[in-house]
């Protein structure tokens, strides 16, 4: 039996289809287990009415709201092996499961999982799946590029064999952001093994504006230095530098006054890596104007909750926090 884990949060709209996967998808032998968060809407009954039809799938309450405490709590009560988690707002190919099987018999690896596969349905969301699977937009993190395979730091979602929580632990609930980082990282400093197997498709979709997108690399770059904190191999220079973009302009009046024009060759040359990428595409110039944009906001984001998260937890060891919506 495997068991198959999805966090959820007012997903009435999209709770269906990830219900409607799992059931159709083999292996027949599963149990799902749904965790929520405290959603308002419909998203329970639903599960509820599958439930109703099939004993396999659970329905479990998460009070603390956070993803780290959905995933132990499921893993607690479920008795599969692997473990495998779902996203509600991302698309699963039919042999989704069976893929995960096969990585593992083939592999040996402990962890495995597929790259994000970024997909949009508007031209905004298509113009950040692209912007993300640059180095530009990502640097050299290997779970983006769709055609990678190997040996990993991290994989989309994940499947993990049981063994590894018995020797890494269980997910750290201080990361209420991130939680698949530190919890990789962690893993492999036991010398657990990842692979990232491209067969393993999923579709995910982007935020759907520059704001929701801002927001959301905010909370991945404010969170990444408490995860280093705790697991300091897990440090690469991509994580670094988009702080140092920050730090550039916000800098950019003194180096003015320093050294003059000269000051804005790095800003000069961030404008013609986005130009290359920008001309590069052969995605329609409506979708494509959006680069402007997306380029800036990951790069801003990213490194302003970063500085942030230097000055949070690592300098006043603060508790962590995050927005009122945990999934």
């Amino acid at each position: 039996m495997i068991t198959v884990i999805c966090p959820v949060y007012n997903e009435e709209a999209y709770i269906g289809q990830v219900l409607r996967f799992y059931t159709d998808a083999a292996p027949a032998d599963k149990e799902l287990f749904v965790v929520d968060g405290g959603s308002t809407d419909r998203t329970c009954a639903i599960v509820l009415e599958w439930a109703a039809k099939d004993p396999n799938i659970h329905l479990i309450h998460n009070p603390e709201r956070y993803v780290p405490y959905a995933l132990n709590r499921a893993i607690e009560a479920s008795t599969g092996d692997p473990v495998i988690r779902l996203d509600a707002h991302t698309e699963y190919d039919a042999d989704y499961f069976e893929a995960i099987l096969n990585c593992f018999n083939r592999t040996g690896a402990d962890i495995v999982g597929g790259p994000m596969r970024a997909v949009g349905k508007t031209p905004f969301q298509r113009a950040v799946a692209y912007c993300t699977s640059t180095k530009l937009g990502v640097g050299d993190s290997e779970f983006h590029d769709d055609q990678a395979e190997g040996e990993a730091e991290s994989v989309y979602l994940g499947a993990w064999k049981r063994s590894v929580f018995e020797a890494a632990g269980m997910f750290d609930t201080d990361m209420v952001r991130n939680q698949d980082d530190e919890f990789h990282y962690r893993a492999r400093s036991k010398g657990k093994r990842i692979y990232l197997d491209p067969r393993i498709r999923s579709s995910y979709f982007p935020r759907s504006n520059v704001k929701s997108l801002y927001k959301q690399y905010y909370q991945y770059g404010l969170f990444k230095p408490l995860v280093l904190k705790k697991v300091s191999t897990g440090m690469r220079i991509r994580h670094l530098i988009p702080a140092g973009f920050v730090l550039y302009w916000l800098s950019l009046p003194v180096l003015l006054w320093l050294i003059g024009l000269y000051a804005f060759i790095p800003g000069g040359l961030y404008f013609l890596l986005v130009s290359y990428f920008f001309f590069s595409s052969d995605a329609p110039l409506n979708e494509k104007k959006s680069y402007w944009s997306i380029y800036p906001a990951l790069h801003f984001s990213y490194g302003s909750g970063f500085l942030k998260g230097i000055w949070q937890f690592l300098l006043f060891n603060s508790k962590p926090s995050a927005d009122k919506k945990s999934y």
